[in-house]
């Protein structure tokens, strides 16, 4: 039952960050919409743009996600009692569990980033 809580509760942590990431995303290329209209007025081109709104979203993520197998092998200690026939600092769990946090956090961040590389650039530089 203890496996079936922590399985369900890491789900929703999983969730829950897919949606803040691309909320804060989202909100980032709001904020950005004129300098990203003006961009690709001056010639840059759809990949120019994903790149701008991707790279920091991963690094951020892939920061995040050293800092978490980090503390996970520290704390590891306490959960013990709970992994029955697992290595408690099991490598593959660690950066697994890392590998897919860093995918939906690309998806997360992807989506608000193809809809800004579709921005008409005369559209853009008009909202201000």
């Amino acid at each position: 039952m203890e496996t079936l809580l922590l399985t369900f509760l890491g789900l929703l942590a999983m969730g829950l960050a897919a949606i803040g990431i691309y909320g804060v995303v989202a909100e980032t290329i709001g904020q950005r919409t004129s300098e990203i209209g003006l961009r690709m007025a001056l010639g840059a081109q759809t990949g120019d743009i994903l790149r701008m709104i991707l790279r920091p979203s991963l690094i951020l993520t892939f920061a995040g996600i050293v800092l978490g197998v980090a503390a996970g092998c520290y704390l590891v200690r306490y959960l013990q009692s709970l992994l029955f026939g697992v290595d408690p600092r099991d490598a593959v769990t660690f950066w697994s569990a890392g590998g897919l946090l860093m995918a939906v956090s690309l998806i997360a961040a992807y989506l608000p980033a193809r809809r800004a590389a579709r921005i008409d650039p005369v559209e853009a530089l008009r909202t201000q």
